[in-house]
């Protein structure tokens, strides 16, 4: 980074980054609601009596919920506004804790996970869409990557909230207080942060671009000097004008429709950067990373605290992609760690097949298990620093005004449907084989790779407009000129 832009960045108003971490509560929102049944699933199997199908549903049946919730948010932050639409996301979030907490039937229990799936659905699609509305261009990687980091961060809280109530009560299938068993409890805790982020939205101002696109110029002049009064509001105001009258001089209108598969070629960059992003299987180390740790000697005793250590990885490594993103650019970081998610992957894949079964469980003889072990934290850290954050700032960056909650909402509709889909499908395909399973998310990886140095834009230091107006670079990453000066 230049030292005009250092500059630069010492001069972002506080009142932008309250802005953008305030919006970023959807992301902890986001991570704690996903998260928080992990202490919970053991407890639910026993008091409603489950079949291991039933219960993978109502673990799952939450992601389903999310890409309803993600598809709709477009719509309804497209038509109403980004503020209504995170109020929505907190009632849903207040609404399924209090209904999941006290459930009393596992129809009942999986009507409030969907529930607060639409919530989490809501919030994945409005938290980059807000920060990236409002954030200065030479920061806005920065504090877009503040919705990754909250995400982490509600990851960890979830873990750490359920392990306080399980231990407090000698269990989570132990009353606790008032008679109600600590796995309702740690349903319930997620109601605080939902009252937090209902309060937030009512605090925060409408995304500028949003009020141009609905003609509120006035008010969207007030909002820029409010969050940038060192800078040209005005200009700011004629760029976002000008990008909406040229959509409408090419017949666009902000339809997502083009000629490639009946959508925009832009459409389609987000929906597969959003399904690499899961394809490479970073949530079976989250979501079923026992298998792996037993294999390589580890108790099942000892999985929650090997679970927490991770999720603690994953926040300190996305600290990584925040300090980089704006100095060396999105397609590097998310290029970096394609090659290095690759090679972790396959050197998983090449340790599980020196593997043993004992008691119909792999088992890693000699240093392949360390091997498997440090290969796994490689992959977390690699993601953690990459394709976590830096997916989520390009989702928010890459579509043009008219069409970024839409267009974002089919996106992280399209990855909460690859989450689900790799969910469900880890058990058999471990079953089959590990090897296998491992080594197809290593060509994910590889795959992404490729993917971005083909087809993905660099929008480091450009305004939104700007980099809405770039075409995907053929072999190298575009150079920004006037967009740096």
């Amino acid at each position: 980074m230049t030292t005009t832009q250092d500059q630069t960045v010492a001069k972002i108003p506080m009142r932008v980054i309250w802005l953008a971490v305030a919006g970023a509560v959807g992301g902890f929102l986001f991570g704690f609601d996903s998260s928080v049944v992990n202490g919970a699933v053991d407890a639910i199997k026993d008091e409603f009596a489950l079949s291991e199908a039933v219960t993978g549903f109502a673990v799952a049946v939450a992601l389903l919920g999310c890409a309803a919730g993600a598809y709709l948010a477009g719509k309804v932050a497209d038509r109403y506004g980004r503020i209504p639409a995170m109020k929505i996301g907190a009632l849903l979030f207040l609404v399924s804790a209090i209904g999941t907490g006290f459930a009393f039937g596992v129809w009942d229990l999986i009507f409030w996970r969907l529930v607060g799936g639409l919530g989490i659905g809501l919030a994945s699609v409005i938290a980059p869409a807000y920060i990236s509305e409002i954030s200065p261009r030479h920061v806005r990687g920065r504090l877009a990557s503040l919705q990754q980091l909250a995400i982490t961060t509600g990851i960890f809280a979830a873990l750490l909230s359920d392990a306080l109530f399980a231990n407090s009560a000698g269990g989570a299938d132990q009353a606790l207080w008032f008679g109600l068993e600590a796995w309702r409890w740690m349903f319930m805790a997620a109601a605080l942060p939902a009252v937090v982020y209902g309060w937030i939205a009512y605090t925060l101002p409408e995304s500028p671009r949003f009020l141009v696109f609905q003609g509120k110029d006035e008010e969207a002049l007030k909002v820029f000097k409010s969050i940038a009064p060192d800078e040209d509001s005005d200009r700011h105001l004629r760029d976002i004008k000008n990008a909406i009258d040229e959509d409408k001089l090419s017949g666009q209108k902000g339809s997502l429709r083009g000629k490639a598969l009946g959508l925009q070629p832009v459409v389609w960059i987000g929906i597969i950067l959003s399904v690499l992003q899961q394809f490479v299987g970073i949530n079976v180390i989250f979501y079923y990373s026992t298998t792996l740790w037993k294999s390589v000697g580890f108790e099942e005793s000892d999985s929650f605290t090997i679970s927490v250590f991770t999720s603690v990885t994953n926040i300190l490594v996305t600290f990584i992609a925040i300090a980089l993103v704006d100095r060396v650019g999105r397609r590097p970081i998310l290029l970096f760690g394609s090659a290095g998610m690759a090679v972790a992957l396959a050197t998983m894949s090449l340790a599980f097949s020196q593997a043993d079964v004992v008691d119909g469980a792999p088992s890693l003889p000699g240093a392949w298990g360390p091997i498997a072990l440090i290969a796994a934290n490689v992959f977390v850290v690699c993601f953690g620093a990459s394709w976590g954050p830096v997916v989520w700032v390009l989702l928010g960056e890459i579509f043009p005004t008219r069409i970024r909650a839409r267009a974002l909402g089919i996106a992280a509709a399209a990855q909460w449907i690859a989450n689900f889909a790799i969910t469900v499908s880890f058990p058999p395909l471990a079953a089959f084989s590990l090897v296998f399973t491992y080594g197809m998310y290593a060509a994910f990886a590889a795959l992404s790779f490729l993917f971005v140095m083909r087809l993905v834009p660099e929008t480091n230091g450009m305004s939104l407009e700007e980099a809405n107006t770039l075409l995907p670079p053929k072999g190298s990453a575009k150079k920004p000129s006037a967009a740096r000066k």
